[in-house]
């Protein structure tokens, strides 16, 4: 190898690292959010690091959605069954409460992902 090679090399390796720098400083971060939809139409999306508590109404049902401390609830459901009241927090990526009767499905996007792959009651 010469010595205009190993530059050649260096010079490549540098653009590089500097485009992967710059790509890493440029990319979005917009942190974890809660997605509401109804019908498989988005309703909202809201940010998990802000407390606040949506309604959801439409001539289906009325679902109340809590979001509090990084945490997401169903609290009020006027379905008969009350499964998605029943459901457990949730607060990692990708974890679901689904209302069946009123097609709504509340999700967590962007969030930590949890250590746990299964849990059961």
């Amino acid at each position: 190898m010469k010595k205009k090679d190993l530059i050649l090399i260096l010079v490549l390796v540098l653009i590089s690292v500097a485009g992967l720098a710059a790509a890493g400083f440029l990319q979005k971060d917009e942190g974890a959010a809660v997605v509401v939809t109804v019908d498989r139409q988005e309703y909202g999306r809201y940010p998990l690091s802000e407390d606040r508590t949506i309604e959801v109404s439409d001539e289906a049902g009325r679902n109340v959605i809590v979001i509090k401390n990084g945490q997401v609830d169903v609290t009020e459901a006027d379905c008969p069954d009350k499964i998605c009241v029943d459901h457990a927090i949730i607060r990692y990526d990708h974890e679901t409460i689904v209302c069946l009767p009123h097609k709504l499905v509340v999700e967590i996007v962007g969030g930590d992902t949890s250590d746990v792959d299964v849990t059961t009651r």
